[in-house]
């Protein structure tokens, strides 16, 4: 099975894509996590990217595309893959349309993930992350023990610059305007499918099921 989970930031695509990709058994593909990573260590992509990400703009097609290709001609990707924030843009999804043509595979289904704007900027602006064991949390949703430690390490909590109002917002305006016209060319192809991205997880999750018909 090779997924795209598709949605704007905030929208709990991660969330689903990890544990749907551990029950099916193949590679979630976060492009987000990839970044970040890269970010962390400082490699020479990492310092590229961060410079595009503080602002809340997308990160270049060939740095993004070129990451994808090493990642599907892995092993592990062959049986399957669950792509979670990749392709954002038409570019993007015709690089990946050429890249799985290249390896004789096929893309099965998009699933696409709708919430409110008002709500992804709540989602968005509350999360905290550890600077030491980079462990998530939530003020709303998910707040750690004591205010500001990591309930994991004891790591202080932060709020990541791309998780400021200001960037959030600006993530989502980019995000209408580069990424929500892939809903038309997935459609167009009749591989769109669309859930609801509010409720518990197992709901959302056994939304995507019945949309995947599995």
């Amino acid at each position: 099975m090779r997924l795209v989970f598709l949605g704007p930031p905030g929208a709990g695509k991660g969330t689903q894509a990890r544990a749907l990709a551990r029950e099916w058994g193949v590679p979630q593909v976060s492009t987000g996590d990839m970044l970040r990573e890269a970010v962390t260590t400082r490699t020479p992509l990492g310092s590229e990217a961060k410079r595009y990400m503080d602002r809340g703009d997308l990160v270049p097609d060939d740095v993004i595309v070129g990451l994808i290709a090493e990642r599907l001609g892995q092993p592990d990707a062959k049986k399957g893959v669950l792509l979670d924030g990749f392709p954002r843009t038409i570019a993007q999804a015709q690089a990946l349309d050429r890249l799985l043509e290249q390896l004789g595979q096929t893309l099965d289904r998009v699933v696409y993930f709708d919430v409110p704007e008002a709500e992804l900027v709540r989602r968005l602006t509350g999360r905290r992350v550890c600077r030491r064991c980079q462990t998530a949390f939530h003020l709303a949703y998910a707040p750690p023990a004591r205010d500001g430690v990591c309930d994991r390490c004891g790591g202080e909590l932060y709020q990541r610059e791309d998780d400021s109002e200001r960037t959030v917002r600006n993530r989502l305006e980019v995000y209408a305007r580069q990424t929500a016209p892939l809903l038309d060319y997935y459609r167009g192809r009749g591989l769109l499918s669309t859930v609801g991205g509010e409720g518990t997880i197992e709901t959302i999750r056994q939304s995507i099921r019945r949309a995947l018909g599995t």
